[in-house]
């Protein structure tokens, strides 16, 4: 099957793949609210590295293939670089809740599509950088800067979706040389080295309750994943990636009915903006390359 044969197919996949992550969120702010954040996340990707080696070493070449690259600072980095961030957007999800912290982190598209020039030497045309501006007004209505309630917190979503922005195109470059199952392998084992290095000095014990949490967190991170790149594998990342910002649906829905948040007028139209401005960027994008 070649990877432009099935995007219905596609699809599918990348709806499942928003709701499972969607609710993997809701797991992490349950957590991240009654312990520390490291050490959630720590045992999320604990989980995470045995999946990425049991990937490995089904393939041919097993671990050590997966292993080899030329490019060893740069995968580091970004499998460092990944696990920050999501230690950042959990955090967010405990000060702010889903519903304004995925509001924000919604921008990474647009952000990638902003740095794509001046670290990839890609060509950014100026309905590229409109849809960019866009995007950033729509953030601007989100965060209400200058108005008396605004909340410094707020920002660190946006932190998080930089820090994302960038991991996205360090993946794009080493992408050069590497395969997808060795930048794979590096993104799942350097955030548990990292992780397991900071957060086994903030280790807490767990009820069994919430060690049931934390085993659908583990579940819903390595089928996510899964079904994610299962998804590229069937249809052309351009025709799929638009059904993305479904994760913004579903996170609404469950940090609404699930842990009693609201909708801001605000928050909606800024989100609204957002994601009218990425679809753009990316039907810009499948037009070039057709005409390509």
């Amino acid at each position: 099957m070649n990877q432009q044969s099935n995007i219905p197919l596609g699809i599918v996949l990348m709806v499942l793949t928003t709701f499972i992550f969607a609710v993997q969120d809701g797991l992490s702010r349950h957590l991240a609210a009654e312990y520390n954040v490291l050490m959630v996340v720590m045992i999320r990707y604990w989980f995470f590295a045995a999946f990425v080696i049991a990937l490995a070493r089904r393939h041919a070449g097993g671990i050590r293939a997966a292993a080899r690259t030329r490019q060893p600072i740069l995968q580091a980095t970004r499998g460092l670089l990944l696990a920050a961030e999501i230690c950042v957007m959990v955090a967010a999800f405990t000060l702010l809740g889903l519903v304004e912290s995925h509001a924000v982190f919604t921008c990474y598209p647009l952000l990638v599509a902003a740095l794509s020039g001046p670290v990839l030497g890609e060509q950014v045309g100026w309905r590229r950088w409109a849809a960019i501006g866009v995007g950033f007004i729509g953030v601007l209505v989100i965060l209400q800067p200058g108005f008396a309630v605004f909340d410094p917190a707020a920002a660190i979503p946006l932190l998080a979706a930089a820090m994302f922005a960038v991991y996205g195109l360090l993946t794009r470059f080493v992408a050069r040389q590497d395969t997808t199952a060795t930048s794979f392998f590096w993104t799942g084992t350097m955030g548990a080295v990292a992780m397991t290095a900071t957060g086994l000095w903030f280790w807490e014990p767990m009820i069994a309750a919430d060690w049931i949490y934390m085993g659908c967190l583990c579940v819903t991170g390595v089928t996510g994943h899964w079904l994610l790149i299962r998804c590229y594998e069937v249809a052309e990342a351009s025709a799929v990636q638009p059904f993305a910002y479904l994760q913004l649906v579903f996170a609404a829905i469950i940090g609404i009915s699930i842990f009693g948040e609201t909708i801001q007028t605000n928050v909606a139209i800024g989100a609204g903006l957002i994601v009218a401005a990425g679809l753009f960027t990316f039907w810009r994008e499948r037009l070039q390359r057709v005409a390509d």
